[in-house]
């Protein structure tokens, strides 16, 4: 089994893989690295499970010395990092490589592997994020906004009256509460804000028909009515390190 990490801001999500796919996944709190209880939970995780190799991508630079040291020390396995210089399957066409995500780059890899290219991945997490693999083959760069949390929290951190919600489908285009006006500025609003940058990317990259994959926590609501999406992939990410672990090591 490939044990893989996707190490984010808020969440680390584990995965466990075979040759063919993602087996198993869960999220742990990335805080948990820096408090000592990411290895026991990580443990958990994997059970009785035989581990031969482990790759991850990281957002949180601070934390990816505790993953080469939990799988070190419970696995006896060197990890392999997804960054510019060990991306297999996907050609980087940007000007500071060592810039990109590691998250972006699985992303991309996953993509082009599945859909072939051009193609666009639109993660939601704790930004909402673009990434373009042209015609070529190469990852070309992306877009940022922030997240769906991120904003409305942000509202709710810096006003007075604006409360904390929950993110969730909203039918109606005027809201007739406080609550109600924000779900739709999040919702419809992102979908307005996607379609738009779908739009400029097709013209753009000079390409009629562009695959939209999407993926993250936020993904199967936004997506819903959003025919310009034309896939949700919960496990694109760790998909993306399956795949490069296995272009590492000669299996693909």
């Amino acid at each position: 089994m490939i044990l893989l990490f996707d190490i984010g801001n808020t969440h680390t999500h584990l995965g466990l893989a075979d040759g063919e796919r993602v087996l198993k996944q869960a999220d742990i709190s990335t805080l948990a690295w820096f408090g000592g209880g990411a290895a026991a939970l990580v443990k958990k995780f994997v059970g009785r499970n035989k581990i031969t190799g482990a790759i991850l991508c990281s957002v949180v630079p601070r934390a990816t010395p505790f993953v080469y040291k939990t799988v070190r020390v419970l696995w006896q396995l060197d990890t392999l990092e997804l960054n510019a210089k060990t991306i297999r399957g996907v050609g980087i066409d940007y000007p500071k490589p060592a810039s990109i995500g590691g998250d972006r780059l699985a992303n991309a890899v996953a993509a082009k592997f599945y859909f072939g290219g051009p193609v666009v991945v639109v993660g939601f997490g704790t930004a909402v994020a673009f990434d373009i693999v042209n015609t070529q083959g190469n990852y070309i760069g992306g877009i940022i906004a922030p997240g769906l949390a991120a904003m409305t929290d942000y509202l709710h951190e810096k006003t007075a009256l604006l409360p904390r919600i929950k993110i969730r489908e909203i039918e109606s285009a005027v809201g007739k509460s406080t609550e109600e006006a924000m779900l739709i500025g999040a919702v419809h609003g992102y979908r307005g804000l996607i379609r738009e940058l779908i739009g400029e990317l097709k013209r753009e990259l000079g390409a009629k028909k562009l695959p939209v994959i999407a993926t993250g926590g936020y993904a199967k609501l936004i997506a819903a009515k959003m025919p310009e999406i034309k896939k949700v992939e919960p496990l694109l990410t760790l998909e993306g390190l399956r795949l490069t672990w296995q272009a590492a090591h000669g299996q693909r």
